[in-house]
């Protein structure tokens, strides 16, 4: 019974985020609802003002944007588009750094679009969490649910 609860609790441990994961995943979270919304001082709230955003296809280099030029094409964007995960994202932190992996898919219209890998690391600022750069897989093979 001892050793039951001893890995009952082990477990619960390891599940349980802490406040830093939480805060981690909510902005990461606000950046997914500021894509959704179209809203791009939603998105450059959640990054450093030096921010980069790459994206890696299955040809070509990895391209890679700033936070602002981003923004302001999603705020642009004349479509309804929807990024979420498609399972428990990883979080990973140490001190004022952080790291979060995760698998999402990508809607335009409703429509699935892509999924991929989102990688973000973010530091902890005087302003909270930060987004430094975030990265993404486009794929259209080998989906979740397609």
């Amino acid at each position: 019974m001892r050793l039951f609860a001893s890995l009952l609790l082990a477990v619960t441990l390891m599940l349980a985020q802490t406040s830093d994961e939480k805060d981690v995943l909510a902005v990461v979270q606000k950046t997914f609802d500021g894509i959704g919304a179209r809203d791009g001082d939603m998105i450059r709230s959640t990054m450093l003002p030096e921010a980069k955003v790459y994206s890696v296809r299955d040809a070509g280099a990895p391209a890679g944007t700033a936070v602002e030029d981003m923004a302001a094409q999603i705020a642009a964007a004349k479509v309804a588009m929807v990024e979420r995960f498609t399972s428990p994202p990883r979080v990973l932190i140490r001190g004022r750094i952080a790291q979060v992996w995760g698998e999402y898919e990508f809607l335009r219209d409703g429509k699935f679009s892509h999924c991929g890998v989102d990688t973000a690391t973010l530091f902890k600022t005087a302003d909270g969490w930060k987004i430094a750069t975030l990265s993404y897989t486009v794929e259209r093979t080998g989906c979740k649910g397609q």
